[in-house]
Parts: structure tokens; C-alpha cells; sequence
């Protein structure tokens, strides 16, 4: 009569850590080298290079009189005499931290704006479709209503910002809950979770690539918005933003300071990107083992 095999405790201990094994996420730790370094800069870098190059062509040719295409070197005179005045920082300020302050408060909003519409399905069915509209409503729409009702002041500035960022992150919340499979918050039930709880520890981090693809594009449309805010609604109580200052170019037919103005819009919205969101994504692909696009 044949004899059971006898397997060993080391045996089963070794194919039970071979199974944890395969369910962990696994990362690879590559050391920092400068071959890695210029491979991450290099490209940006060559590009920006290139795209000077194109336009120092360009203004070399005279296709386009000077007030229409200036020289890459007059639009640089431009910034560094507005650094070294003071008002590109001043600019920069007023602009950055009404932006920061309104998506701040985008988020606080909505945030449990998402988790509601997303969980309380005839919420979901009355303001869902709004949501989705108002997301594709260009914001500068909302700038002349807003001067209308709140005068050419910072609640004007602040309204126009929090209609562009609370409809995008609110759907990107309910996007990412959506994506949830179904018996994470069975078992929260069963564990005794309520529904605070089960929204705090398992909904949101469930949801976290969804609701940070929310955040991103919330704050897009937050950056987009006060622009064009500042760009309709002048006046001293408000200050000089990137947007007055590009406006004030415009005004003057300045090209160079027109361009200038724009090159620092697209600073803040690299600056953000790159020192901000790019390191959420990452810890956030990491945490799942997907780490491979960074």
C-alpha cells in the first residue's frame, strides 16, 4: 500500500512565501547615476534648444515684421528686466496663490461632491449630466456673470476658479469609484465599517489614480480659469497677475512682453506639474507596482 507524501514544514513555509511573493508589488531600485539624470533632462532640454533655434530662424528671415515675431533675445531682456524690477515676482505671486487658495478650495468641495453623486445614485442622476456640462463650459464664460454679481473684486476671481476646478475633480472622484471592484466595500460592511469610515479608508484610496487624474485636470482648469479672470477683470483692488500682465502687453502692442507673459503661464503650469503631481503619480504607481512609466 503506497505511503502519503510527507511534506515538511520548511516546504510549505517556502510555497507560501512564494505565493506572498508574487502578490507584492515589486520595485526596482534603480541607483541615481548622472547617465540616468541627463537621460531624464536631456530631451526637454534639447527640445526648448530646438524650438529657439526654429524661432531665431524665423525672426532671421523676416517672414513677419518685428512687432509681430520678435527676437528670442528681446522677449529674454523682457524677463530679466522685469526679475530684476521686482515685478515678475510680484506677478508671479498674485497669480500662483489665488490659484493655490481657489483649487484649495475646489478640492474641499469637491471632494465630498464626487463621493456623494458617486454613492447616492438619485443625486447621481439629478446633478451627474450638470456636472459633465459644466466641466466642458469654458470658465471664461462665467467671468462676466461674476463681475456682474460679485463686481470687479477677488470673490470675482475666486467664483470663475472654483467653477473650473470643482466639476473636474468631483468627476474624476466618481470616475475612480466607478473602477472599484465591488467587494472591497462589501468587505468594509462586513468589518463593521460606516459609511465616514468606509469612504476614508477604502473608497478614496481605491479611487486615488481616478480622483488624482481629478486633481490634475482640476487644476488645470483652475490655472486656465484665472487667466482668463485676470485677463477680463482689471483693476487695482485686484493687482497685476500674469494675466494683467500679458493683457497690458496686448494693450501696448508689445509683443515681446506679450510672449514673456506667456513663457511665465507655461513656467507655473511645468513648475506645478513636475514638482507636485509628477511625484503623487509616482508614489501612487509605485504603491501598485506599476511604476515602470516613470
Amino acid at each position: 500500500m503506497p505511503q502519503p507524501d510527507v511534506v515538511d514544514d520548511e516546504s510549505v513555509a517556502a510555497v507560501e512565501a512564494g505565493l506572498d511573493a508574487l502578490d507584492t508589488p515589486t520595485e526596482r531600485r534603480r541607483r541615481f547615476t548622472w547617465r540616468r539624470a541627463a537621460a531624464v533632462v536631456a530631451p526637454p532640454v534639447l527640445a526648448i534648444v530646438l524650438l529657439i533655434a526654429v524661432w531665431q530662424a524665423l525672426w532671421a528671415a523676416a517672414f513677419w515684421p518685428e512687432y509681430q515675431l520678435p527676437a528670442p533675445a528681446a522677449v529674454w531682456q523682457v524677463i530679466t528686466d522685469n526679475v530684476q524690477t521686482g515685478v515678475a515676482f510680484d506677478v508671479l505671486w498674485n497669480s500662483v496663490h489665488r490659484a493655490v487658495l481657489g483649487f484649495a478650495a475646489g478640492v474641499l468641495i469637491g471632494t465630498p461632491l464626487g463621493l456623494i453623486v458617486a454613492k447616492v445614485r438619485i443625486v447621481r442622476a439629478a446633478i451627474g449630466p450638470l456636472l459633465s456640462g459644466l466641466q466642458s463650459l469654458p470658465s471664461v464664460a462665467w467671468v462676466p456673470a461674476a463681475v456682474l454679481w460679485f463686481g470687479v473684486t477677488p470673490s470675482t476671481v475666486y467664483f470663475v476658479v472654483l467653477m473650473g476646478s470643482v466639476p473636474s475633480i468631483a468627476n474624476g472622484l466618481v470616475a475612480g469609484i466607478d473602477q472599484i471592484p465591488p467587494i472591497l466595500p462589501r468587505v468594509g460592511t462586513v468589518l463593521g465599517a460606516s459609511r465616514l469610515g468606509s469612504a476614508r479608508h477604502i473608497l478614496l484610496p481605491a479611487a486615488l489614480p481616478g480622483y488624482l487624474a481629478g486633481l490634475k485636470q482640476g487644476w488645470a482648469f483652475s490655472w486656465r480659469s484665472l487667466m482668463a479672470a485676470e485677463i477680463i477683470a482689471v483693476s487695482p483692488q485686484l493687482g497685476k497677475g500674469l494675466g494683467a500682465f500679458l493683457e497690458e502687453g496686448r494693450n501696448l502692442s508689445d509683443m515681446p512682453t506679450v510672449i514673456a507673459a506667456i513663457f511665465l503661464i507655461l513656467l507655473v503650469g511645468i513648475g506645478i506639474e513636475l514638482l507636485v503631481f509628477r511625484p503623487l503619480e509616482r508614489s501612487v504607481l509605485r504603491a501598485r507596482g506599476l511604476s515602470g512609466a516613470f
